[in-house]
């Protein structure tokens, strides 16, 4: 294998780049299914498990914007083959956890990695590949990245079945090495523009990392240990203090860079935020996320632990809805793409809102069709929806804007899922706690249960198919409003443009995968990658 020199690149590098993504974004969904087996392995509470779905999520949402710095900055293909080898060795570290408190802290030295990965990945396809070329390497990518959202639920339940909940995490050691040994064969290294002084807001990414933990942990510990906890508080206070000083920072490097060329860039342009249009879509990629995926996590825990299903089962189960989503993108993405992007993203998002709702069909004596009706629903809504957000995004601000408009709507994507889950999980626990002990289960058997062990903590069956049922419903109905919520305010509030002239290159295929966050320097250049960037 060889760097093409004289005839293009070939497609050594698409390999290389699709199969860092495919990691990355199966590894947000592929541990669900093999949680039971982690808490029995690694005696594991509810709490615990929480942490290693959701460290993942925030350490990805937190860091993708200083990673995308650093990829323009200090060059694309070294950003993201560092990401490699960190995740890799966290990988590797997950694996061979002894107790759940190593596998969290490893979970979250993955999510660094996967921010690195994700930051540079599309980058560097814009990078390496021109004219129609780089349109075929952004449909392979796409349909790639949809397979990767599509088929975590599924991989887990394989792995976790056939194997052990280890393998999930052993298996990207061999391919983040097949990847990191193509990209060094393959890919040109880039170097920053000639004169480039700009430095990454540090400042920024410490604050906004402290507060998004900060959040999460507020919100996972007022639901274990109670609002009043002197710990609950304070990390919630902090998470606020955090939020000043990153809008302080921010708001003083918006002026900096203003002055003097070589300041700090910020993060996040905060003068964006007085665009009703655009804020109000910030909130619904935040909210639109929660909605759609989070709840999934706790239906999995309920397929395994009430239903007895085995890790594959319970995976397949649940692969309706990314089937669905990525059939209704691949479709009819391009006829989305020219209509003004409100539209089906408002739709799409009311659509999600009534697929959850229906998912409250569940009650104690429930098989897993009563998941089906809505996961085709949620599907749909999926399909409709974040196929044109970015798009939505990118009309809704001036297109020398639009690189950081498309960075802020990824972050908050990525963020909504991180406090989806947080906060579902916790009204989850509540729910089931609440119940169990009202029917005179100790507490402390009570949290054994809603974690999947209710046979070793003792709790008969009926018992525990009750409290699951309740805590599912105040999931979905919590889910299925905010997405209502969001979907009516986009409708209500977003006004844009269609942004076909800031994509000239149609990418065909699917849309239904996660978009990058970071960009390659110039806003015109990070619209262009957004504008090709599949969004799940």
């Amino acid at each position: 294998m060889r760097k093409r020199t004289g005839s293009g690149p070939g497609w050594w590098p698409l390999v290389a780049l699709s199969l860092g993504a495919f990691m990355l974004l199966i590894d947000v969904t592929i541990v669900n299914t093999a949680l039971p087996s982690m808490a029995t392995a690694l005696d594991a509470s509810f709490t615990s498990l929480q942490w290693v779905v959701d460290v993942y999520a925030v350490a990805l949402a937190a860091l993708l914007l200083a990673a995308g710095s650093l990829a323009d900055l200090h060059g694309k293909r070294r950003v993201f083959s560092a990401g490699l080898v960190i995740f890799a060795l966290a990988s590797l570290a997950c694996g061979l956890a002894p107790d759940v408190g190593w596998l969290i802290a490893a979970r979250a030295v993955q999510g660094v990695g996967a921010a690195a990965i994700f930051a540079a990945n599309a980058p560097l396809i814009t990078a390496t590949y021109h004219g129609r070329a780089r349109g075929v390497a952004f449909g392979v990518w796409g349909a790639v990245n949809g397979a990767a959202a599509g088929c975590g639920f599924a991989l887990g339940g394989v792995l976790t079945e056939y194997v052990d909940w280890r393998a999930i995490f052993f298996v990207n050691v061999p391919l983040t090495a097949l990847a990191l040994w193509i990209t060094y064969r393959t890919v040109p290294a880039s170097r920053p523009p000639r004169g480039a002084g700009a430095r990454v807001d540090w400042a920024g990414a410490a604050l906004f990392t402290l507060g998004v933990g900060a959040l999460t942990y507020g919100l996972v510990r007022g639901g274990d240990a109670g609002w009043g906890d002197r710990l609950t508080v304070a990390s919630l206070v902090v998470a606020g203090l955090a939020a000043v000083g990153f809008a302080l920072v921010e708001r003083a490097l918006g002026g900096a860079r203003v002055r003097r060329d070589r300041a700090a860039a910020p993060l996040l342009d905060l003068s964006l935020l007085r665009n009703r249009s655009f804020t109000v879509l910030m909130g619904a990629a935040l909210l639109t996320q929660a909605a759609a995926f989070a709840h999934f996590v706790y239906s999995a825990l309920w397929a395994q632990s009430v239903l007895g299903m085995s890790p594959l089962s319970a995976g397949l189960a649940l692969l309706p809805m990314s089937v669905v989503s990525f059939l209704v993108a691949a479709l009819f993405g391009g006829r989305l793409q020219r209509m003004r992007p409100q539209y089906p993203l408002g739709v799409g998002v009311l659509v999600i809102g009534v697929g959850v709702l229906a998912q409250t069909l569940v009650a104690p004596g429930s098989s897993w069709m009563a998941l089906l009706p809505g996961c085709l629903l949620i599907g749909v809504g999926v399909g409709l929806a974040l196929t044109v957000l970015i798009a939505a995004a990118l009309g809704a601000v001036p297109p020398e804007r639009a690189g950081l408009a498309s960075g802020a709507v990824n972050t908050f994507r990525q963020l909504g899922y991180a406090l989806g889950v947080a906060v579902l999980g916790t009204l989850f626990a509540t729910r089931i706690r609440e119940v169990l002990t009202g029917l005179g289960v100790p507490r402390a058997a009570a949290e054994a249960a809603g974690s999947g062990r209710a046979r070793e903590a003792g709790v008969p069956m009926g018992l525990v198919r009750e409290a699951f049922a309740a805590g599912l419903d105040r999931v979905f109905v919590v889910s299925g409003v905010a997405a209502l919520a969001a979907g009516a305010a986009v409708l209500l509030f977003v006004r844009g443009r269609a942004t076909t002239a800031h994509a000239p290159e149609r990418v065909p295929g699917p849309e239904s995968a996660p978009g990058p966050a970071g960009g390659s320097g110039t806003a015109p250049e990070r619209a262009r990658e957004e504008a090709h960037s599949p969004t799940p």
